[in-house]
């Protein structure tokens, strides 16, 4: 699968965002996909994640109750909605997907991610 994001941009602390996920390629089979962030100086995290049915989800504590996770697989886009956004979330947003045989489970490590977009950057000023 490949990956585009795209939506980051320059807002200012409780704005908000929505990034879109583009997949294209084997989108045939089944694919969880997740959306992981990066700030200078940090670790890879995975913020959101969603299964490939799209009934299940997975946040992370800092981003529960603000951001959304959803998907289209008929028109192929992964979406994440950024509600009452904070400094702290500053980052680069990537996307990220693996294939799965099984079309609820979800993941939420970046090490169960085989195939990356390239980031988009958010930042968020105080």
């Amino acid at each position: 699968v490949q990956l585009q994001a795209s939506g980051g941009g320059l807002v200012q602390a409780g704005d908000s965002l929505r990034l879109s996920c583009a997949t294209s390629g084997r989108t045939t089979y089944m694919y969880g996909v997740a959306w992981s962030r990066q700030a200078p100086g940090k670790g890879r995290e995975i913020v959101a994640s969603i299964s490939w049915s799209g009934d299940n989800t997975h946040y992370a504590d800092s981003v529960k109750g603000r951001f959304t996770i959803s998907r289209d697989n008929a028109k192929n886009t992964v979406s994440l909605q950024m509600n009452s956004l904070k400094p702290e979330d500053t980052a680069v947003y990537y996307c990220a997907a693996r294939y799965t045989w099984h079309p609820d489970s979800v993941y939420s490590n970046p090490a169960d991610f085989a195939s990356w977009g390239q980031g988009t950057l958010v930042t968020v000023s105080s």
